[in-house]
């Protein structure tokens, strides 16, 4: 029998291995492993949901409501806000709009596990940048990682998946050592959640008017609870956003998805509680892990950060035969996101029998 021949794929690309979503749980687990919003969707965002919206249609492209809506909330116009189907969406559309073979985009390593892809579909060169002892972006290093090659940095705060935050000052002294030609993308995925009060916020400090080379990127799938739905937005200079737009792919945002991101946006106020909820049992969370001897760093985002490294997989492994699903990095840490209620007697009782 003659081997089977199939289409010629670029050498990059088949070594690239694909993203690994966080792993199911089954009816008697707690799924703890895909920074989830733990909560069922509020009752107003489900009739929107359900008030007619025309799945025989295709949806605005532009997602003109919901920008509109956004530009209404941050003060700019809705050229300045570009919405996709998730934050990462737009991510993958900013780095093709800017890098392309021999040019290269810097970001902390470990950090959110799509980031090495992004520049490899684009042709270009990722460079990873160490994190610093205490699972932070090193970004005196990054700045120094920048050369006349590099057209995207990534800063993801807080960062996923060991959880501190890039402080306001920081930001601000690394802003001013990277050129104006390359793109900054902040990336605050988990910004609702962060209680820290010198931790960075790129849409109330309005960096990107001041630092238009800055696109500041934000999600419902987290704080709202809509990660289902695929629903992310970016705010920055029109033009750069301009470039997101020309890559992407045409009617990505749903209807459905629209009409829920507007009535969250409604809810906000309800939201926020449950929000505050999370962070409280965030904060419980720390501090059985800490007490039982885990050296855990800040936590700012929805989830926490087990430093496991080479007992990594047995870890896990204790986890889930307690029916907890945790997202594990091999050799490196275990993420767990802060779930139901009722999980964290368990996390903290398997925490405990596998300290360090």
């Amino acid at each position: 029998m003659s081997e089977e021949i199939l289409p010629r794929i670029r050498e990059e690309i088949a070594a690239l291995p694909p993203y690994r979503q966080g792993k199911q749980a089954g009816a008697d687990a707690f799924k703890l492993s895909s920074n989830e919003n733990p909560f069922e969707p509020l009752p107003s965002v489900v009739a929107a949901l359900t008030a007619g919206t025309p799945i025989n249609r295709y949806p605005d492209a532009t997602a003109g409501a919901l920008r509109a809506r956004l530009g209404e909330r941050y003060g700019v116009a809705p050229d300045a806000v570009h919405v996709a189907s998730g934050s990462v969406a737009i991510l993958y559309q900013l780095v093709q709009a800017a890098a392309t073979v021999g040019d290269e985009v810097v970001y902390a390593w470990r950090s959110f596990e799509a980031y090495p892809g992004l520049p490899l579909v684009a042709g270009a060169t990722g460079v990873q940048v160490p994190l610093t002892a205490d699972s932070r972006h090193d970004l005196d290093a990054m700045a120094a990682a920048i050369t006349d090659r590099t057209r995207v940095v990534i800063v993801c705060t807080p960062n996923n998946p060991t959880g501190p935050i890039v402080t306001s000052a920081e930001f601000a002294a690394f802003v001013a050592r990277v050129p104006r030609d390359v793109l900054i993308v902040l990336d605050e995925a988990y910004a609702e959640f962060v209680t820290a009060p010198d931790a960075v916020d790129g849409l109330a400090e309005r960096i990107f008017e001041t630092h238009p080379n800055v696109v500041v990127l934000r999600t419902f799938s987290k704080a709202y609870g809509l990660a289902g739905l695929r629903v992310g937005y970016a705010i920055g200079h029109p033009r750069v956003l301009d470039a997101a737009r020309t890559t992407a792919i045409p009617l990505s945002v749903t209807a459905a998805a629209e009409r829920a991101a507007i009535a969250s946006l409604d809810a906000e106020d309800e939201l926020r509680a449950r929000v505050a909820v999370i962070v409280e049992r965030r904060t419980e969370l720390v501090a059985g892990l800490r007490e039982a001897g885990w050296d855990v760093p800040d936590a700012q985002g929805n989830f926490v950060w087990l430093p496991t490294g080479e007992a990594t997989a047995d870890v896990a492994a204790a986890f889930e035969d307690a029916g907890l699903i945790v997202r594990a990095f091999p050799g490196d840490g275990i993420r767990i996101s802060v779930g139901e209620a009722e999980s964290l007697p368990r996390v903290l009782a398997v925490a405990a029998a596998q300290r360090p």
